[in-house]
């Protein structure tokens, strides 16, 4: 079935009557400079400006492509310039309602247009890991005598999810998810242009924000938020999109986050507070607020390892294996999906035994050290590796603890200026309390009865 949002009919109604058509639609680039973002695909002389035929050589690479990236990246935009640029027939199809009967009769249809009048054909399928390995084959001549031009979108792995004969006669591009300032440009030019809203409302700077949060890196959803929006507004005879109205219009509520300003570290701040009181409902709360308003996800995932290190610690050694494993996971699988995986990290976090031991250790640690309590190591610490180490008495008198029974040597292993000294206080919290009982017992041994009487941690 030919998509009839790009026949020339449909250009011709949109250009009578361009209220007839949904904003996104409308605001569809026609060219390749036109489309936002993608730069490192449409830089010049790129594998996708040459397919078009830019610098007068005429079209030229594989017949056909596959377009991967998240949704609202422009997959259908590119297929739909490549078409135009080329003067060739669009013709669309979604792997999730079509078939092999629909791609045979597009693929006849193509034959029978070039045959005829010598036009060819871009068919564009949507969703194509959907296709099975059958209905994929099934488009293996089609692309091998090129009766078309293939251009197959996916959001998934086209490694796993498109089969090998197809993926070794395509060119892969790779869509990178839109940045605000891309959405902010789109955003803008459909206020003003006259294929757009023509200037008919106003966006203020705190709607704008709103619709950015909204979108998601999604560009159709921007536009649709927009569209809505500014109907909302007309209706009121208001000639501004107010963040009440435009609330209103999309019924989501703007939520009150400045990922750069106050909000952004209260918020933040809030969440590790809440999870160092162990309140998870409160955690779990600031979070949703952090992820309604966009935060980015591996600012949140970071946060949370350095709480299980700060907060938690020997308490429960699981909590950064947690946090890090969700930090992983955040990085390959993004929003929405990561708003899960983030929420099991901060109830995993929050209900955890609490120990700040670690903490407190190390900067204890650095404390003495930065007043100079250094001092030389002790020579029978010292490398001995090295020809003439010997002779200046490194490594003299070095027990190996591998062979003492137990495993631990009783000798001085700290530097005179801070022997005895004690760090690491564990509590009797979690899986702390054992670390404590063999912290005593270790410290006893290493004593051996010989030294001075350890002293309270500080700087004493």
């Amino acid at each position: 079935m030919e998509d009839d949002l790009f026949t020339a009919a449909a250009e011709e109604r949109r250009e009578k009557d361009p209220t007839g058509s949904p904003l996104a639609v409308r605001m569809r680039p026609r060219t390749l400079d036109e489309v936002v973002g993608q730069r490192h695909l449409l830089r010049p002389g790129s594998p996708l400006r040459r397919l078009v035929g830019e610098g007068g050589k005429g079209p030229v690479g594989p017949s056909s492509v596959i377009l991967w990236g998240p949704p609202g990246t422009g997959k259908t935009t590119l297929a739909y310039v490549v078409s135009r640029a080329t003067d060739k027939r669009f013709t669309e199809l979604s792997a999730i309602t079509a078939g092999v009967k629909e791609v045979r009769a597009v693929i006849d249809g193509a034959r029978r247009s070039a045959g005829a009048y010598g036009k060819e054909t871009v068919l564009f399928l949507d969703e194509i890991h959907r296709f099975s390995k059958a209905q994929q084959d099934s488009l293996l001549p089609a692309v091998e005598n090129r009766w078309v031009t293939l251009i197959a979108a996916t959001t998934e792995n086209p490694y796993f999810s498109v089969i090998s004969p197809l993926l070794s006669r395509s060119l892969l591009l790779t869509l990178e998810p839109l940045t605000d300032d891309d959405l902010r440009g789109l955003l803008r030019r459909a206020v003003a242009d006259e294929r757009g809203l023509a200037g008919a409302v106003s966006l203020p700077e705190d709607s704008e924000a709103h619709l950015l949060r909204i979108a998601g890196g999604d560009a159709r959803r921007a536009l649709t938020a927009l569209e809505a929006g500014a109907g909302a507004a007309l209706a009121k005879g208001e000639e501004t999109i107010s963040l009440a109205t435009l609330e209103e219009a999309v019924d989501r509520a703007a939520v009150k986050y400045d990922r750069d300003g106050d909000q952004h570290y209260d918020v933040a701040s809030a969440l590790i507070k809440s999870i160092r009181g162990s309140d998870v409902d409160a955690a779990l709360h600031y979070l949703a607020r952090m992820i309604e308003a966009g935060e980015d996800p591996r600012f949140i995932a970071r946060r949370l390892m350095i709480s299980a290190s700060e907060d938690i610690g020997l308490a429960d050694p699981t909590a950064l294996q947690t946090a890090v494993a969700a930090a992983q996971a955040v990085a390959m699988i993004g929003f929405p999906e990561a708003r899960i995986t983030l929420a099991q990290a901060t109830i995993a976090l929050a209900l955890a035994p609490k120990s700040n031991a670690a903490y407190l250790a190390i900067d204890a640690a650095l404390a003495d050290v930065r007043a100079g309590l250094a001092g030389p190591v002790p020579a029978h610490l010292r490398d001995s590796h090295y020809k003439g180490a010997r002779k200046m008495g490194h490594g003299e008198g070095y027990l190996y603890p591998h062979d003492v029974p137990g495993g631990i040597a009783a000798q001085r292993y700290a530097p005179d200026g801070v022997h005895g000294k004690r760090y690491y206080e564990p509590t009797r919290y979690g899986a702390e309390a054992r670390y404590a009982e063999v912290a005593e017992r270790v410290r006893a041994r290493l004593r051996g009865g010989d030294g001075p009487r350890e002293e309270p941690r500080g700087e004493g």
